[in-house]
């Protein structure tokens, strides 16, 4: 519903438009898993989510139980944006007939904008990789290859989404042309939508993010320091620069013998592991760094259903990091709906106010918009307000797509 310029302004009228617009203007945000169902359980702002359990097939007449373990992951849902503006008494007279075009669509564009960047940013989470650092993607096979590491992860071959910076989506945009399934025509206004190819659709997102990595290289040569024992969430380490070795949130690596299993089978895939550091870390004096923080943990057992390696990193495995030093790439995203979650929640409107909430149960989205009048200034203050949660769900379900 837009207003038009003889509508009576309610509170209701405002908020379902500003709703409307925040939903339309929504790039990645569209793309993730936004369902709030019933298996969630909220505790305050925390929600738990159940995770699907997994099971290891035995070939043999004897029974050999799986052990659950039930996994679940949290989301908080504790991120509360707004945007706020203020008008005069004779600003309100003279232009309130294009209220929506001067203050609800820009605002709900910042908002929307601000949602998206959020969900770019959980590239630091994703373990995959794919494309070349360094040079923008420029032909097909670069998603065939982000799309067979999602193949080999076991991932739904329902539709999956890339959402790529500018760069990448113009250059695939002419390396593609006149291979794109023709869109539906309710698709064709689909904000940032290039196009279909098999099943995986293109959009583009100026929020994609740009990694810049540790420095990992100079006069350094890491290898591990240690046996890891499975279910590990660090790793020790040496052989780094006793000065100037650094490691960074998001930087990817892979670690010599180590391979990648199939999820299902837990056969060796024949390609090596990767694994992502979850927070800066910084060698010491002697060249070392001895809790270096990964993901996913190392899980390896030969019956285990969750394992996700042939064999535990030993000493002295080298670590091989993806990327030149101290250099900036862009983390354009393939993945499946369920990688990501954005949950958004209703928030509790104040008494005696002049203002509405609205929530779009489809689109999982909620909104809400109050003003107030200040007297001292003769000014109504406007401000629209949303609260949400991002989380990764299935890190093994995205792969980041390393560009310029």
């Amino acid at each position: 519903m837009a207003i038009s310029d003889n509508t009576l302004l309610t509170p209701t009228i405002i908020a379902k438009e500003a709703l409307m617009l925040l939903v339309n203007n929504l790039g990645m945000a569209k793309h993730v898993y936004r369902t709030y169902k019933n298996e969630f359980r909220k505790v305050g702002q925390t929600i738990t989510i159940r995770k699907p359990n997994k099971f290891r097939v035995t070939e043999a007449r004897a029974i050999d139980k799986n052990d659950l373990t039930e996994p679940s992951t949290t989301l908080t849902v504790s991120t509360q944006a707004h945007v706020s503006w203020g008008f005069s008494s004779v600003e309100l007279t003279q232009t309130v007939e294009q209220y929506a075009k001067r203050y609800i669509d820009p605002a709900a564009s910042a908002l929307a904008n601000s949602v998206d960047a959020t969900l770019c940013g959980l590239y630091t989470d994703v373990f995959n990789w794919a494309g070349t650092p360094g040079t923008t993607p420029n032909t097909f096979k670069v998603l065939g290859d982000a799309q067979t590491i999602l193949d080999n992860e076991s991932a739904p071959q329902g539709v999956r989404y890339a959402v790529m910076n500018p760069a990448a989506n113009w250059t695939l945009a002419d390396a593609l042309k006149g291979t794109f399934a023709q869109p539906a025509a309710n698709d064709i206004h689909t904000k940032g939508y290039l196009g279909q190819v098999a099943n995986l659709k293109i959009f583009m997102d100026q929020n994609i993010k740009r990694h810049t990595t540790g420095a990992f290289t100079t006069s350094a040569t890491p290898v591990m320091d240690e046996t890891v024992t499975t279910g590990a969430s660090t790793l020790s380490t040496d052989g780094w620069n006793a000065t100037s070795s650094t490691v960074k949130d998001g930087d990817i690596f892979t670690i010599d013998t180590v391979n990648q299993v199939n999820t299902m089978t837990g056969v060796s895939t024949g390609n090596l592991k990767n694994w992502v550091v979850t927070a800066n870390t910084t060698s010491t004096g002697s060249g070392d760094m001895t809790a270096m923080p990964i993901a996913p943990n190392v899980t390896y057992a030969s019956t285990d259903p969750y394992s996700n390696c042939d064999a535990v990193p030993v000493d002295p495995d080298a670590l091989t990091f993806v990327g030149t030093e101290s250099t900036a790439y862009a983390q354009n995203l393939v993945f499946c709906k369920e990688a990501f979650c954005l949950v958004t929640l209703p928030l509790e409107m104040p008494a005696n106010v002049w203002g509405a909430r609205e929530t779009d149960k489809d689109a999982g989205i909620s909104i809400r918009i109050i003003k107030q009048y200040d007297i001292d200034n003769d000014e109504e203050i406007c401000r629209m307000d949303i609260l949400y949660g991002t989380k990764t769900l299935y890190p093994e379900l995205a792969v980041r797509v390393w560009g310029e």
